[in-house]
């Protein structure tokens, strides 16, 4: 097939909760908040490592004393136990957790804390990106928007008890035909899934078939022969048990499925004054707010920071030729808006809370605002605002 720049297919995956890295980014993510549920104001930098049989968390944490080894232990299992890990080789209980976690180097903290004049500085350096479209209700790229709404019904009929013989460990895989830059249907579906043995390909291909189906928008449904479940035949052994894990491999599953830049940074198990994650939300918070304004049907946009420095290096607008205004004003306008210094940020969405366990697992963008002030950077509070601003 000839495709021309308007005419292609893409394809994007996510992988469950259950999966060896997302395991990890949850447990980071879950140590996260508990330091930030004993003081606010913690520095929290959590690695962790999964393997068969062990867990091992290492990184640099500010936080009160009463955020002890065995608090932090005692959530590292009741994580693992939410996930559903309760097998052979890797199980909530006897699982041997290692905590190598100590405390932040002095001198990051001199040159990220405010003092005197001098406002909070960034964590580190680095380019964030934020990224909306048109493509779903929830101004996400549709492939990587579909393949994680697969995995998370999966792991809700399986927490429900509906699909009890399907494990933990699963990945997704969806691949849309665009045309005149729309996806119209779907090309190609994979899904991996972890099963009970008594179970074969076939029997796992109908437990998966309807959560997929309902997911797709009707009539999208690829062909048989290009619906794979478990193509390898058999998916008995997952988890830690099967492969290793290491917090932050998921940064692409994590925000757009390949659809718009990524900074290379992680986000789980870092606080909000790392740049990485803060960031990466409010570029996300501002791409989706220009959009919804219905400025662009496609909006990038990337921040850049100096370890130490409150205010970002650059601010840069795209909307891939579909803006309806001067990209270099929007960018003005909207740091207007909001204050992009780390400190801004996170007053401006609230994000010194224990909001991120939730972020874990089926990505960190394209959630509902929880009023709690979970994904508060998918608000779109600015539109009024916005729209006023140009007309």
């Amino acid at each position: 097939m000839n495709l021309t720049h308007s005419e292609y297919v893409f394809t994007s995956e996510s992988v469950s909760e259950g999966h060896p890295d997302k395991i990890c980014d949850r447990v980071s993510d879950t140590v996260l908040d508990v330091y930030l549920g004993a003081d606010p104001l913690s520095r929290v930098a959590c690695e962790t490592l999964v393997t068969t049989d062990l867990l091992v968390l290492t990184g640099e944490v500010r936080g009160p004393n009463t955020v002890t080894r065995e608090l932090i232990e005692k959530a590292a299992r009741a994580a693992i136990k939410e996930i559903g890990y309760e097998q052979e080789g890797f199980h909530w209980e006897t699982v041997k957790v290692e905590n190598h976690i100590h405390t932040q180097s002095v001198d990051i903290a001199v040159g990220v804390d405010a003092a005197g004049n001098k406002d909070e500085g960034a964590g580190d350096q680095g380019m964030m990106f934020g990224y909306a479209c048109r493509e779903t209700d929830v101004l996400m790229p549709a492939p990587i928007h579909y393949s994680h709404q697969i995995l998370q019904s999966l792991a809700e009929a399986r927490h429900s008890g509906a699909i009890p013989d399907i494990g933990p460990d699963s990945k997704s895989q969806v691949s849309l035909q665009y045309e005149d830059n729309k996806p119209v249907r779907t090309t190609a579906v994979v899904v991996s899934t972890q099963h009970a043995d008594e179970l074969d390909q076939d029997q796992v291909r109908e437990i998966v078939r309807p959560y997929v189906v309902n997911v797709l928008p009707e009539g999208w449904m690829c062909g048989e022969e290009n619906f794979f479940v478990n193509p390898t035949g058999r998916f008995v052994i997952g988890g830690p048990v099967g492969d290793s894990g290491l917090t932050g491999r998921k940064i692409i599953v994590d925000t757009y499925g390949g659809a718009a830049p990524h900074g290379g940074g992680a986000f789980s198990g870092k606080d909000p004054t790392k740049v990485d994650r803060s960031a990466a939300y409010v570029a996300r918070y501002l791409a989706k707010n220009v959009v919804a304004a219905e400025l662009a049907e496609r909006c990038t946009i990337q921040l850049a920071y100096a370890i130490g420095v409150s205010r970002p290096i650059s601010v840069d607008v795209e909307t891939h030729g579909t803006g309806r205004m001067d990209e270099v004003r929007l960018s003005d306008i909207l740091q207007e808006m909001v204050d992009l210094s780390p400190r801004g940020i996170r007053e401006h969405l609230g994000l010194s809370q224990p909001i991120y366990t939730r972020t874990a697992a089926y990505g960190h963008f394209g959630r509902q605002p929880e009023e709690d002030g979970g994904f508060s950077w998918e608000r779109t509070d600015l539109v009024d605002e916005l729209s006023s601003a140009f007309g």
